[in-house]
């Protein structure tokens, strides 16, 4: 057994140099996933004080409680931040790993003040789902049970480290809620207020989506590029949806100079690759179909 181990080990160490693009060894320290999805859950803790806890939260001690989840977040994002910057760095210069170290710090004192602001946003998308759910009955089950929420409230989070061109750990961020929901949003999508995507498997939203005010997107819905080329990874590729949009299940709407005016209604299974004027409703023809009765023109008995 143990001889058959260390001639299977040796086999696979043997690919380390041919298949180079998988292997990262002797450099840097990347970003831990674990501790990723640990800073997610204190983060949303903050967010969303006392949903998160198995014990009660008293209101009189609320300062400690939020100072506590803000030390531990920020120690940890300090830390996984540095490794994200020390990875595009020179590793063996020491100068730039303290640099980094400095770096880390500032981006994340910048992220923590930021979380007012997401907590204002997280409001309304609570309300914005509570309102265009006729099975919603009150916010507690609209925080506690739609992954659609979550899955907005972590991208909300991984668009600012985004927007402050922190490496790694907001795509980090966005695939772990994504493989938790189904829902897959890149973090650089610019996500207005009150937004809501109900039941929400299979939805894409791409990286250089525009998505307005008020706007609402049912399950399969596709915001994607017309095509996929890497030269054009700095120019927009995905959709506008201005203000008040509402797009059903398993419509796909291609390009970055596709805008859809507000006002709008999508109607489902609809595939759009052209700019929709505001104030339309854009829909199928109801299909033919014929409809047979196999005990048609038999006897009741």
């Amino acid at each position: 057994m143990i001889r058959e181990i260390e001639r299977i080990s040796s086999d696979i160490i043997k690919t380390f140099r041919a298949k180079e693009g998988i292997n990262h060894l002797s450099g840097p320290n990347l970003p831990s996933r674990q501790s990723v999805i640990d800073i997610i859950a204190t983060l949303e803790s903050i967010i969303f004080p006392g949903f998160q806890e198995n014990e009660f939260l008293d209101e009189e001690y609320i300062s400690f409680n939020i100072g506590e989840k803000l030390l531990k977040a920020g120690q940890s994002l300090i830390c996984e931040i540095g490794k994200s910057l020390n990875c595009r760095s020179n590793p063996c210069k020491d100068e730039d790993e303290k640099s980094n170290d400095s770096e880390a710090t500032e981006l994340t004192f910048q992220f923590l003040n930021s979380l007012p602001v997401i907590r204002e946003l997280a409001v309304k998308d609570v309300n914005a789902a509570l309102k265009g759910d006729p099975a919603a009955k009150s916010r507690e089950e609209v925080i506690l049970s739609y992954p659609g929420l979550e899955a907005v409230t972590v991208h909300r989070m991984a668009h600012e480290l985004y927007r402050m061109d922190v490496p790694l750990i907001p795509r980090m961020m966005n695939e772990y809620i994504h493989r938790k929901t189904g829902i897959d949003i890149h973090p650089g999508a610019s996500i207005g207020e009150s937004f809501f995507i109900d039941h929400g498997t299979g939805v894409v939203i791409g990286e250089t989506t525009i998505i307005g005010k008020n706007c609402k997107i049912y399950q399969g819905v596709t915001l994607g590029a017309l095509s996929v080329k890497k030269e054009e990874a700095n120019v927009k590729r995905h959709p506008t949806l201005e203000d008040n949009v509402t797009i059903y299940s398993g419509a796909t709407i291609l390009g970055g100079n596709t805008v859809i005016g507000k006002n709008t209604v999508i109607g489902g299974n609809l595939w759009v690759t052209s700019s929709i004027p505001e104030d339309s409703i854009v829909y199928n023809r109801p299909a033919e179909f014929v409809l047979k009765n196999r005990y048609a023109g038999q006897n009741d008995s």
